[in-house]
């Protein structure tokens, strides 16, 4: 092919969860193709819980992920907790945000360290760094075995929690568990700021892309917004309760893939840590907004998607401060237990729950005895297709002329800074 024309063709993106190709054609300077495109077959979870007994459906909607289980219990409980009228104490609350943090931890580290940052050192994994940069990558482990451990301690173990239930817990940590974690907690934040440092000396590898979008995420006036809120879009001044979810994803299939993507104010939005960053920045804590002005991030809104990245690594740092903070309440006010009360009744409820990748939604209708009779879920990366798919119609005109090999490289670059969880997207 002449430098003016090229086929890039991706079969499958590496360092992602699941499959997903990027096919882009330009014949001598026209371009004729740009696509992102989602082959992996559908697994149908929702017809799965029609007919299941309200108990049962959060240890089988866990598993539409294995890396975001935790979200996905929570929120199919909220869901199932919306639709009969269950409330849960504060205390029990503050446990799931913290558990829910504790995936936030390990997935951004999951993410970061392992994933996205091989491309800021144009390595094509997380094994070269090891010798180049053996103590970041160490800390990377430490971190992400940190979180792990939380969660093993909280939900019972490490993914697919099982102390969580509806209406509360079946079983609670004990206040030596939270001390120890506490502790372990606190330290951990001396070794993000590392993590930080490291990310921060090659920032300037991440390409000066943008491209301005709608926003999607749950907001509070009280918090950083990840367990509980409403919905907020950068489009919209007032926000949207969850319960009027529908008129915001507005799911549609798309002929290049088998997830549904989804629309609101725009053609395609973004729900992501950058998504919650922008829509969400006075909320946050004053360690991580330190952590991302050593980025050039604050108040304004931040269009560049490679950001994405970044905005994992602040939140970091919020998840573990807001941990040690949840940790301090729950001990000074006394650990106790309740049961579980829980009147079974006909209802129809949503939840939302904000996972590392971004807004999730779960809705649920009841009969009288407690049996599914309609399930919906909306994943993040359904969320985020259409957004890729915009993003790389912007960005192959722009970069056309760095040649094939590089415009290939920050195409699937691209895709990795949106964390996208491509099997869940087709659930």
């Amino acid at each position: 092919m002449s430098d003016k024309s090229m086929h890039i063709h991706v079969h499958h993106v590496t360092r992602v969860e699941g499959h997903g190709n990027i096919d882009v054609v330009v014949d001598n300077d026209v371009i004729k193709k740009i696509e992102w495109q989602v082959p992996e077959a559908p697994r149908f979870f929702e017809a799965m819980v029609v007919g299941r007994d309200y108990m049962d459906l959060a240890p089988i909607t866990s598993r539409i992920c294995g890396i975001c289980s935790i979200g996905h219990t929570f929120a199919s409980l909220k869901a199932t907790e919306a639709a009969m009228g269950i409330t849960l104490s504060e205390q029990d609350t503050r446990l799931r945000e913290i558990l829910l943090h504790g995936e936030t931890l390990q997935s951004h580290v999951l993410h970061a360290g392992y994933l996205a940052v091989p491309d800021y050192f144009r390595v094509n994994s997380v094994v070269p760094l090891v010798g180049t940069h053996k103590e970041a990558v160490l800390l990377i482990i430490k971190l992400h075995r940190l979180a792990n451990e939380l969660c093993d301690i909280i939900g019972g173990r490490t993914t697919h929690p099982i102390r969580t239930t509806v209406g509360g817990w079946t079983m609670l940590p004990t206040e030596k568990e939270l001390v120890t974690l506490k502790k372990r907690y606190e330290e951990a934040v001396e070794d993000l700021k590392a993590v930080a440092g490291v990310v921060l000396s090659v920032a300037g590898k991440i390409p000066n892309f943008t491209r301005e979008t709608e926003y999607i995420s749950l907001t509070s006036p009280s918090e950083y917004a990840f367990y509980d809120g409403m919905i907020k879009s950068s489009d919209v001044k007032a926000p949207i309760p969850v319960s009027n979810y529908r008129t915001v994803v507005n799911e549609y299939v798309n002929p290049q893939s088998t997830a549904k993507w989804t629309k609101f104010n725009r053609e395609s939005y973004a729900a992501s840590a950058l998504a919650r960053y922008n829509n969400n920045y006075a909320q946050l804590s004053p360690l991580s907004k330190t952590v991302a002005s050593m980025f050039g991030l604050g108040a304004a809104a931040c269009h560049n998607p490679y950001m994405n990245t970044v905005a994992q690594v602040v939140e970091s740092v919020y998840a573990v401060e807001r941990t040690i903070a949840n940790i301090d309440w729950i001990l000074d006010k006394g650990l106790k237990y309740v049961k579980p009360d829980i009147k079974v009744k006909a209802g129809k409820g949503a939840s939302a729950v904000e996972v590392p990748r971004g807004i999730l939604f779960h809705e649920y209708e009841y009969d009288k005895n407690g049996k599914c009779l309609m399930a919906n879920c909306v994943i993040p990366t359904n969320q985020n297709h259409g957004n890729i798919q915009k993003d790389f119609e912007k960005l192959v005109p722009e970069f056309k002329h760095v040649g094939k090999e590089e415009l290939q490289f920050m195409l699937e670059m691209l895709v990795r800074a949106y964390d996208p969880c491509i099997s869940c997207s087709t659930h």
